[in-house]
């Protein structure tokens, strides 16, 4: 399928990643291959892989690598057949934590719209088995739409994550380009409903820039996000994986993400992380000095 488009594609100076120290990349991929465990650092092509790694951080991606959905920004494998859930994985990525030793874990996912719960269970799971091996781990789950299957979204804040993120991406005039599976509402109205369920829950969103939209259209998703109580925002740009994929339409400039940081501060989120790098899970693990000022109950 042909999904590229006109666009950019000389990146500028703010965008060049530094190379990464391969020893502490290495130590880590040993880790991941040893207990056959997939990240979104390295299925969605993440530029940060290298800073993430050497860190010694990791996003694990539960349910995958195969993906149900075929999101045109996203480097995810869609062409695959999903496999029927492992019942080890949790066990497996409990043990990875363990073996990192980490402070703070993110947990996302593939869509599975194959399951009738979405893959719900497997996150619960993947939750409880962290927690027992690792209890002082801080646990945010990057979640799915789950088809709007709300009971599933409250077994997940049931295993009581301290984040519970969901991405809205993009703004609302862009969703069927973009997003052609998912649903702006679908998406606010998942985080309200997590607000409301779990209160002592952290939750968290994401859009990437650099598709087509405007000023005034990225702070009405702040503002709608707002709405919902949301308390963390990220927002990165958009990088296009291969030619195949949605091209860039423009390189936004650090000052202009500085100003939706100063603009999302001003009404209200706890945290907002914007800059060209930033990308969901992005130094994640300063969500608990988050936690410490501003404590849930």
């Amino acid at each position: 399928m042909d999904r590229s488009n006109e666009s950019v594609t000389v990146k500028p100076d703010w965008l060049r990643v530094k190379a990464p120290q391969w020893q502490r990349v290495g130590s880590v991929k040993e880790i991941l291959r040893d207990l056959n465990l997939n990240t979104v650092c390295e299925e969605a092509s993440c530029p940060n892989i290298g800073e993430c790694f050497h860190a010694g951080t990791a996003t694990f991606l539960i349910m995958g690598p195969a993906c149900t959905r075929a999101c045109p920004y996203c480097d995810i494998d869609f062409e695959k057949k999903p496999q029927p859930l492992d019942p080890t994985e949790p066990l497996r990525l409990a043990e990875a934590v363990k073996r990192l030793d980490l402070n703070h874990v993110v947990i996302t996912s593939v869509n599975r719209d194959d399951l009738p719960d979405g893959g719900a269970g497997q996150f619960v799971r993947c939750i409880e088995e962290t927690r027992q091996i690792s209890p002082k781990t801080t646990i945010e789950v990057l979640i799915p739409d789950l088809c709007a299957n709300w009971d599933a979204l409250a077994s997940i804040l049931s295993a009581k994550p301290e984040v519970l993120n969901h991405n809205t991406e993009t703004i609302p005039r862009l969703y069927r380009r973009v997003r052609p599976q998912g649903d702006y509402q679908r998406s606010l109205e998942l985080l309200r409903r997590a607000r409301q369920l779990v209160p002592s829950t952290y939750t968290k969103s994401g859009i990437m820039v650099g598709l087509g939209e405007t000023d005034e259209e990225v702070r009405g998703v702040m503002e709608d996000l707002r709405a919902v109580d949301c308390d963390i925002l990220t927002i990165g740009q958009y990088l296009q994986p291969s030619a195949k994929h949605l091209g860039v339409q423009e390189f936004v400039t650090p000052a202009q993400f500085d100003a939706w940081r100063e603009f999302g501060e001003s009404i209200g989120f706890l945290q907002v992380v914007s800059t060209p790098l930033t990308r969901s899970s992005y130094h994640a693990e300063e969500v608990r000095k988050l936690m410490s000022l501003y404590p849930r109950k």
